[in-house]
């Protein structure tokens, strides 16, 4: 290389500038090609739009924001998409590592010329520095492309094989069986554990639940957490990947089944990733049941794990066999690797990946872990990718990678859900009591700095309570709150009015998280809880102590701990955790978020175990902000994206992404414009203004008006007519009235009315049923021409409910949904935004706020009737208020560009009998 050569470093890619423009200007020609993507069919023209407006977003290292109406092929389209680019970057990456390969060899012992040493680069340092620092700089790069390409080649040939099964069945099959002996022995090894632990103790039983020594308080080295503790041997180097990420373990499974389907199914490197309670395979642990107890116990076999490995080689055999802990008979590194291997080489869901771990007795939640660094696709939910902690336990490494976010109409509310925090009087009461008897029980094999710790904790526990109303030591249920009401403040305010302004909270999390006290608790109360719990106070601490002190030496004889359900920690029914201490550090946590981002509502009322305590974060940016800066190019697509209003300014632009980098696209959908009819209804049958306010809404002349428009619609509408309230309540006083009046029957004769339950348990009888009566009706020729649900806005049946086809020929919205305005809550949140936020075309962001939350809802209920191409239906929204410019504006496109505005009942019922005249002519046709 020459005194003139450039080099482009902006990448970590110290490839000649001329190289990356000829690099450049081939794969510029390939965009200009009009992208074509692999498609298992002709694609609508909106998908190819949609595909072409993602590669350039994720090309580009774009924010975007992507709306397609469900029905349209939105997850194919992502995934075409976005797989055509990943192929394409890769590509490009492997002709720019083999430009630079190809080029003559630099020798480290090549003395520089005496021009090059006449010539200095910079006035501070000689021409030849500059020219060998510039050379070794380039041979460290090349050295890196040979390994990271002979690792590559490695990797897709040891897939290549697994794929074919070349070589690899009778390998395999004589490993396995050596792991099925092991795996044998270690799964009774951890019977044996469990059951002991109902038995007698002994010290070394007990060796676990103390929380090892802490050494200090600013320890800045980085030393591994056995929290985070992992198999390193085992990792490799990311590669350029995408996460796609959804709500639901349904969705995310849907998602995996349409990329078996697509061009890219045989050779994309997938692996899915879900909670322990979905993908442990261990019957000893999922025998617990809940997700905390199943977490905890997961942990502390993997720390056993780790444990026993780094043991000395030489310790004495017999030692080690007596100190020898429960394992997971799953954990076997070789069984993992093996696993991983295979999750690779073929595209499975969740239950197809728990099937092929259970064949190879692997872990597939640790085994899905460790396929990360080499997947080019990674399914996860929501919390994982969101919430920073977890992130980093799963090993996820966010830097220039692709993240896509789907079913992300309810991200805001998502993300702040997953970081506010709420802990019930009961749960601190009942903490409180668990942890004295803990220090009590192991205050002489505790250090000192862990003793000091634990008392601040505990002085922590009783300030809360105190904030309350309450005492600790006494029974929560009858700790009367003698001045109910609901209190909000700042995170200041409240430190100061609870009295532990002066406790430094961070130092406090660092020793959650350092000592695992909240998992040692859990399960210290799991292994002795069981007796009934004296109350301690300030007059009979010293007796209580001293009295078990001498129940525990007693042969066989146990302390006793509350467990929640004693201390009124959970409501009747529900299943108790072992210790509430895991919520409270949830708590503690997010008090050390800045002042400005959070409040906390006190909630007192009735006694103080039903009082509550929660933190409600009002900036949700800052935690997604970090997933922002990370990643190359982050995607937020749904079917209902409108208004993107809220997006943009609160977790975008908050967050400090310039208005430059937001992308948005929003397309129709594939149905014919004729085959949706959007009517926004004025007044009803007899003249009633339709405004459903609440002032209005409960008068009799509004329920009646309601019911002769149902009951109209009923006459005209064929199959399954959806019926929507803003809320339970409303529904049940609308039935009431229309019972009454004999308005019900006059429905019934002509529809079988269905009521959305409030159990989830109960929906998916209710909607069988409704599908059922639909169907039956369309074979015969009885007065019953379908079925009338009645639904309600955010409940169950307003997301994730396919009405299509004639389940829902006609879909009604009663009112507008607006939020409580009188919530405290809602009230802090507008006053934070109308703070922080600008005014937008003269409206306050807080009653902007207000609209947005109303018709995010309304989009969703009544995107749930259309459902695919051959798909029709009509929407009738009953309130004249949808009519104003607002409400009208925030409309998904597709069905805005179709809605007519009809003042009067009269040609409203005209434009639906003709609508559904002329699909009948046509479905006889």
């Amino acid at each position: 290389m020459g005194r003139g050569s450039v080099y482009n470093v902006n990448k970590r890619n110290l490839i000649p500038e001329e190289t990356c423009r000829t690099v450049r200007t081939v794969f510029s020609r390939m965009s200009d090609a009009s992208l074509r993507f692999p498609f298992p069919y002709q694609p609508y023209s909106i998908q190819e739009q949609f595909m072409e407006s993602l590669y350039s977003a994720l090309d580009q290292g774009k924010i975007g924001i992507f709306e397609s109406p469900t029905g349209t092929g939105k997850s194919l389209s992502l995934i075409c998409g976005a797989l055509s680019w990943l192929r394409d970057e890769e590509e490009r990456k492997r002709q720019e590592a083999a430009v630079l390969l190809a080029e003559p060899g630099v020798s480290p012992h090549k003395q520089p010329s005496s021009a090059s040493r006449c010539s200095p680069h910079s006035p501070s340092e000689p021409g030849w520095i500059t020219d060998f620092v510039q050379k070794k700089a380039k041979r460290d790069l090349v050295d890196k492309l040979k390994e990271e390409e002979l690792r590559r080649k490695r990797r897709e040939e040891r897939l290549e094989q697994i794929r074919h099964n070349t070589g690899l069945h009778y390998a395999m099959k004589r490993k396995k069986s050596d792991e099925d002996l092991e795996a044998v022995q270690l799964l009774q090894r951890s019977q044996e554990m469990i059951t002991s632990e109902g038995g007698g103790l002994e010290d070394r039983d007990e060796e676990e639940l103390i929380v090892a020594e802490y050494e200090s308080d600013d320890d800045t080295k980085k030393k591994q957490n056995s929290y985070d503790d992992e198999d390193d041997d085992l990792e490799e180097e990311h590669v350029t990947k995408i996460y796609y990420c959804s709500r639901t373990h349904s969705q995310l499974s849907q998602f995996v089944h349409e990329v078996q389907k697509s061009p890219f199914g045989k050779d994309t490197r997938l692996v899915s990733l879900a909670s322990r309670q979905n993908l442990c395979i261990n019957e000893e642990v999922r025998q617990l049941g809940s997700v905390q107890l199943i977490n905890e116990r997961c942990m502390e076999m993997h720390k056993n794990k780790q444990s026993e490995r780094k043991a000395p080689e030489d310790e004495e055999p017999r030692k080690r066999r007596g100190q020898r802990k429960a394992v997971c008979p799953f954990s076997s590194p070789a069984a993992m690797q093996t696993l991983r291997d295979q999750a690779l080489a073929q595209v499975r869901d969740i239950e197809q990946l728990v099937t092929l771990a259970k064949q190879n007795r692997a872990c597939p939640y640790y085994g899905g872990r460790l396929a990360i660094p080499a997947a080019q696709l990674v399914v996860l939910p929501y919390q994982t990718l969101l919430h920073e902690s977890t992130r980093r336990a799963s090993g996820i490494k966010l830097k220039d990678q692709i993240v896509i976010i789907d079913e992300a109409h309810n991200l805001i509310d998502t993300i702040t859900c997953i970081h506010s925090a709420l802990v019930t009087g009961a749960q601190l009461c009942c903490a409180h009591s668990q942890l004295t008897q803990y220090m009590e029980r192991y205050r002489s094999r505790l250090k000192a700095k862990n003793l000091m710790y634990i008392k601040q904790i505990l002085y922590v526990l009783e300030s809360l309570v105190r904030v309350l109303g309450g005492k600790v030591g006494q029974n929560p249920k009858t700790q009367i709150i003698t001045e109910p009401g609901t209190e909000l403040q700042s995170i200041n305010n409240f430190l100061f009015k609870a009295q532990i302004d002066n406790i430094n909270l961070f130092k406090v999390q660092r020793y959650y998280e350092k000592s695992m006290i909240s998992r040692k608790l859990s399960g210290f109360v799991e292994k002795f809880q069981g007796g009934t719990v004296q109350p301690i106070n300030k007059e009979n601490r010293s007796t209580a102590g001293l009295e078990r002190f001498l129940q525990s030496i007693r042969p066989g004889a146990a302390p006793e701990v509350p467990s929640p359900d004693q201390t009124g920690g959970m409501e009747d029914g529900q299943p108790s955790m072992a210790s509430p201490m895991m919520q409270i550090e949830g708590f503690l946590f997010a008090l050390t978020n800045a002042n400005k981002d959070g409040r906390v509502v006190l909630h007192r009322q009735g006694s103080l175990a039903q009082s509550s305590l929660k933190f409600l974060m009002l900036n949700p940016a800052v935690h997604f902000s970090a997933v922002l800066q990370q990643c190359r190019a982050v995607i937020i697509a749904g079917g209902t994206m409108q208004p993107v209003a809220d997006f943009k300014e609160q977790l975008l632009l908050s967050a400090g992404v310039g208005p430059e980098r937001i992308a948005v696209f929003s397309c129709g959908h594939v149905i014919p414009p004729n085959n949706i009819l959007p009517i926004i209804l004025c007044s009803g049958p007899s003249g009633q203004q339709l405004e459903f306010t609440y002032q209005k809404r409960d008068t009799p002349h509004m329920m009646d008006e309601t019911g002769r428009i149902l009951s109209n619609l009923c006459n005209v509408v064929p199959g399954g007519v959806v019926c929507f309230f803003p809320s339970y309540e409303y529904e049940k006083r609308v039935h009431a009235h229309w019972e009454e009046t004999g308005l019900l029957a006059r429905l019934s004769a002509k529809k079988k009315i269905f009521q959305e339950p409030k159990k989830a348990s109960q929906v998916e009888q209710v909607l069988a049923e409704y599908s059922r009566c639909i169907q039956r009706c369309s074979q015969s020729t009885g007065p019953l021409t379908g079925a009338l649900l009645f639904s309600v806005v955010g409940g169950k049946m307003s997301e994730g409910i396919n009405f299509s086809d004639d389940l829902g020929r006609c879909v009604v919205m009663v009112g507008m949904p607006y939020p409580n305005i009188k919530s405290p809550e809602l009230q802090e949140k507008m006053a934070y935004l109308d703070k922080t936020m600008p005014r937008v075309g003269g409206v306050s962001p807080g009653k902007a706020l207000i609209e947005n939350l109303c018709m995010k809802a309304v989009n969703q209920s009544i995107g749930r009737a259309i459902r695919h191409r051959g798909d029709y239906a009509s929407v009738l929204l009953l309130d004249q208020r949808y009519s104003r410019a607002g409400p009208l504006s925030k409309l998904p496109q597709w069905i805005r560009n179709s809605t007519q505005v009809q003042p009067a009942f009269g040609p409203a019922f005209a434009a639906l009998r003709k609508f559904f005249m002329e699909k009948k002519t046509l479905s006889r046709s």
